[in-house]
């Protein structure tokens, strides 16, 4: 069954007429109808505000992390369990091929229909999950088999269980470890990055989104809630937030924004397929020309820029004079050593 945003009636109405003319094998209805098609879906989508783009970004058409998996893979092979505790199905890991080059796939998976998106917790992971894609990711390091991140979820399980087996910890031990993860690393946001839950698996060499995904720290019904104490001024958040891949790319939080089809993803699976495959491998061959050192110093300093700023209208003095810089280093130093003193004296004391 084909889900229709509300934006999107024109399309569908276009839609409808050229079944029922396919139906009737009346081809220069079709012909006419399928250009009707092509303009209607130009003036639709090269004027969508940031909510509209949101809603892109949950369409339940939209291809999932399995999706891709299984379009861009050959000999693909499941990877289950964190060794821990439990296999959380909310995060799927493969080890195959694409296009001939061995990788390691490890996606958030929402699930279609009701079973499925209850089996796989409407693509919230627990710290399961995390602790799966983490001990993965390690064995891809081992190996030096280069890593694909698929993220695409409302954020990490806020449970009561999740709680108790540590989600914090398994979010923030993901975040430490592979900062320093010694393989290429490529995480591409294909829906909804939500918060944590998304950040947890987003640590990487290179961090792009498709065309119509958003990437934020809460959900903007969370935020408007907050805000104004009413989730229904979400698309006053969505804007405010800024949380889309244009607004993203313009602030460099993200390193490239990937051109999905225009009609978006639930239309032209094949062709989003086809985009993100490409880029991901022409990113490792890119990443596979620098030496380890250099790829993971740029990593860190990728990392540690993020939300550095500067305000161009105050002025800045730089201190050229080095003796100046040295008897600063000599102050702060004796600081320190008198306040490890201090510590080691009161210590003493106590025994």
């Amino acid at each position: 069954m084909v889900t229709y945003l509300e934006f999107e009636k024109g399309i569908q109405k276009i839609d409808q007429d050229l079944q029922e003319a396919k139906s009737v094998s009346d081809f220069v209805t079709v012909s006419i109808l399928e250009k009707n098609l092509e303009k209607e879906i130009s003036k639709t989508y090269k004027s969508l505000s940031d909510y509209q783009k949101l809603q892109l970004a949950r369409h339940p058409s939209r291809p999932y992390a399995l999706d891709y998996i299984r379009g861009m893979m050959e000999d693909s092979y499941e990877i289950h369990g964190d060794r821990v505790f439990n296999d959380d199905p909310a995060i799927v890991c493969y080890i195959g091929t694409i296009s001939g080059k061995k990788v390691i796939v490890i996606g958030e998976q929402k699930g279609r229909g009701s079973k499925n998106k209850i089996r796989r917790n409407f693509g919230m992971p627990q710290p399961d999950g995390y602790r799966k894609a983490l001990r993965v990711a390690r064995m891809a390091e081992k190996f030096k088999i280069p890593v694909l991140f698929l993220i695409d979820t409302p954020g990490a399980y806020p449970g009561i269980g999740a709680e108790e087996r540590g989600q914090s910890e398994a979010i923030a031990k993901n975040l430490f470890e592979l900062s320093d993860l010694n393989t290429i690393t490529v995480s591409i946001v294909i829906g909804e990055g939500g918060s944590g839950g998304a950040l947890a698996i987003g640590v990487a060499d290179k961090f792009a989104m498709m065309r119509y995904s958003v990437f934020s720290v809460i959900s903007p019904e969370g935020c408007a809630a907050i805000l104004w104490n009413d989730p229904k001024k979400q698309e006053q958040a969505t804007k405010a937030m800024k949380i889309t891949a244009e607004d993203l790319k313009e602030l460099n939080l993200i390193d490239d924004l990937i051109d999905e089809p225009f009609e978006g993803g639930h239309r032209d699976k094949a062709g989003a397929i086809l985009v993100l495959k490409k880029y991901f491998l022409d990113t490792v061959e890119e990443l596979e020309k620098l030496d380890d050192e250099t790829r993971l110093d740029n990593r860190y300093k990728k990392l540690i820029s993020i939300g550095a700023y500067v305000d161009e209208s105050v002025p800045i003095e730089v201190e050229k004079d080095e003796e100046s810089k040295s008897e600063l280093t000599k102050e702060l130093t004796n600081k320190f050593n008198s306040f490890l003193d201090k510590i080691q004296t009161s210590s003493d004391k106590k025994d």
